[in-house]
């Protein structure tokens, strides 16, 4: 009687632990299913943007399938390699004391920017943000909390993306049209939900380490990395909170046309 019990005991086991495996399988089938028909079949495999940099101021090497993905988003990346123009960009996440300077430099050498703003920039600092506009310069979406967009849905994203512009609208009848992915993060799926947004993405072609504000290495060393890297196309990032940009960003700007490059807007960017 007693191994008959047992018996029935882990009979009854046994079909609990088939039930619930048949459950976890179905329901990890459904996610994967809704997951492909969220992404229309693109991958959400995550690309992290990088750069091999080349000598003698040749283009630099920016990964055929990185490349490839912006370049079928109708993106930006490097311009034309014939024509020696460049793009200058800054990502702005947080006000250091330095963008006003900045703006009066770019207003005196003539030369029109992308600013990629984030939300805390935008509550922070409307009135450089308004600045920046009444400048002439495009002022960017770099999302409102600057987070990664592969690890996000595409709902989400589009909040991300979407309150953000409706702020900016809503502050200076501005509207945004370029983006620029948090941590230079996206993927497939990401560049098409910011197509369907109205968005254009844009990376960039030349960079150094410049981002840490507490860990500047001198004007010398600033200069180097940015003359040094000039290539014909060149979509440059720079950040706003580098003491080293604005140190050395007249300098930069007046040697890179001494050299007879052109700066030029995203909005005239050639392929």
């Amino acid at each position: 009687m007693k191994f008959r019990s047992e018996y029935i005991i882990v009979s009854i086991l046994s079909i609990m632990m088939v039930v619930f495996t048949v459950s976890v399988l179905k329901t990890q089938n459904e996610t994967v299913l809704a997951s492909a028909q969220e992404n229309n079949g693109m991958s959400n495999e995550k690309i992290e943007w990088g750069i091999k940099r080349e000598k003698d101021h040749k283009q630099p090497d920016l990964g055929e399938k990185n490349k490839r993905y912006i370049d079928e988003a109708e993106g930006i990346a490097m311009g034309n390699a014939e024509t020696k123009k460049l793009y200058l960009t800054f990502d702005q996440g947080y006000e250091a004391g330095y963008t006003e300077k900045i703006l009066e430099i770019l207003k005196e050498n003539d030369v029109k920017a992308a600013f990629f703003i984030t939300a805390h920039y935008l509550n922070s600092e409307p009135e450089l943000v308004k600045k920046m506009i009444d400048d002439g310069h495009i002022v960017g979406n770099h999302t409102v909390n600057h987070y990664s967009m592969p690890s996000l849905d595409n709902e989400k994203i589009k909040k991300e993306i979407m309150d953000l512009h409706q702020a900016v609208y809503e502050k200076f009848n501005y509207d945004m049209k370029y983006i620029r992915p948090p941590k230079g993060e996206y993927s497939q799926r990401t560049l098409a939900v910011c197509n369907s947004l109205g968005y254009k993405t844009a990376m960039w072609s030349l960079a150094y380490d410049d981002w840490d504000e507490k860990h500047q290495k001198g004007v010398e060393y600033a200069k180097k990395k940015i003359l040094d890297n000039l290539h014909s196309g060149a979509v440059i990032l720079l950040h706003g909170n580098s003491v080293d940009n604005m140190n050395v960003l007249d300098y930069v700007i007046k040697e890179a046309k001494n050299q007879g490059y052109e700066f030029k807007s995203l909005d005239e960017f050639e392929r």
